[in-house]
């Protein structure tokens, strides 16, 4: 049996499959990007464990542990066997305790060779949000709704840039209408791990683009030091007349479902006013959609101006855009003027 660093252990995920020892709520709250869940004990049985050993000691905790266990000895060790590669596996818990070691230790008893995450799960985290606190060389493209900055990350990819899709990662598009046609929302905890995931695939010596976002996309939240580089980190803004501004919020939400709308609408009521919203809903239901979009972008406009105001701690470079298809060749352009590859 093998124990490796966090850092290591991510190296690792690459070449062998990881298995996540722990409880299905603990897995689902987060876990490394692509672990497969074998849980050693399952939920009910792990908070059965826990009051015994906070109420009676660790011993009669284990041997409840241990009850719970041996019924389904062979079939965990039959699902490592189906998981691993080459008879390889690498494992995890919450501390790289008792149930990493325990589970470790039973896998190779049958056949695997096993490595263990040192310090756990926690020290995962640990190793990513440090992560987030070292990027040095992002490039932030700013403007407000409808200006097409999630298309321009994709085209600067094209173009063979790296970037990172925040709303992706988020599955969600960062406004009240951003979950339309979008899927289920990851916890944050899950989001900043597919986000450390995502990393690992980048240079960081070499420059690396993002929209901005507020400290939330959704429900999900930024990690902290992410957001506190990107604030910092150099700003392009891009301003696009109004009226295409318009034409892309058509495009994105003109053909969405009309309680869907009336949902989003409904969310901004208090930001909104009565008296606006309920004007909004009067021209959704006239199927007046691109006079809806020129009263919300006044309202979302607002907002971006207060939220530039507030937080953007660099004197960012406008560039103004009518031609949209020269915009990547504007921003590499832009970009270049550094010498920040």
């Amino acid at each position: 049996m093998e124990y490796l660093t966090a850092a290591n252990f991510l190296r690792l995920n690459r070449e062998i499959p990881i298995v996540d020892v722990r409880s299905p709520s603990e897995y689902a709250a987060g876990h490394i990007p692509d672990a497969i869940n074998i849980p050693l004990f399952a939920d009910d049985e792990r908070a059965i464990v826990g009051t015994i050993y906070k109420q009676q000691g660790q011993q009669p905790a284990i041997e409840k542990g241990m009850e719970f266990v041996q019924p389904k000895m062979r079939a965990l060790a039959e699902a490592a066997m189906a998981a691993s590669v080459n008879g390889k596996l690498g494992v995890y818990c919450w501390r790289g305790g008792m149930r990493s070691n325990r589970m470790a230790w039973w896998f190779e008893e049958n056949g695997l060779n096993c490595t263990v995450l040192e310090n756990g799960y926690k020290s995962f985290r640990s190793e990513a949000l440090n992560a987030f606190g070292k990027l040095e060389n992002l490039l932030v493209i700013d403007g407000p709704t409808g200006s097409g900055k999630t298309e321009l990350l994709h085209e600067l990819r094209k173009n063979g840039e790296q970037i990172l899709d925040l709303e992706a990662l988020a599955n969600h598009k960062g406004s009240a209408f951003g979950s339309i046609g979008m899927a289920k929302q990851p916890s944050s905890e899950q989001f900043q791990n597919d986000l450390h995931e995502e990393l690992q695939k980048l240079n960081l010596e070499k420059r690396i683009w993002v929209e901005r976002e507020g400290m939330t996309i959704g429900k999900v939240y930024l990690p902290q030091s992410l957001w506190v580089n990107m604030n910092r980190s150099r700003v392009v803004i891009i301003d696009v007349p109004l009226e295409l501004r318009v034409d892309r919020l058509m495009q994105h939400y003109g053909n969405a479902p009309i309680p869907d709308l009336e949902k989003s609408i409904r969310k901004l009521q208090q930001k909104l006013g009565g008296q606006h919203m309920n004007a909004a809903l009067d021209l959704l239901q006239k199927g007046d959609l691109r006079t809806i979009a020129h009263l919300l972008l006044a309202y979302y406009d607002k907002r971006y101006r207060y939220s530039q105001e507030k937080y953007l701690a660099t004197n960012p470079t406008t560039i103004h855009l009518s031609d949209p298809e020269s915009a990547v060749v504007r921003l590499l352009e832009w970009a270049n003027t550094f010498h920040h590859v």
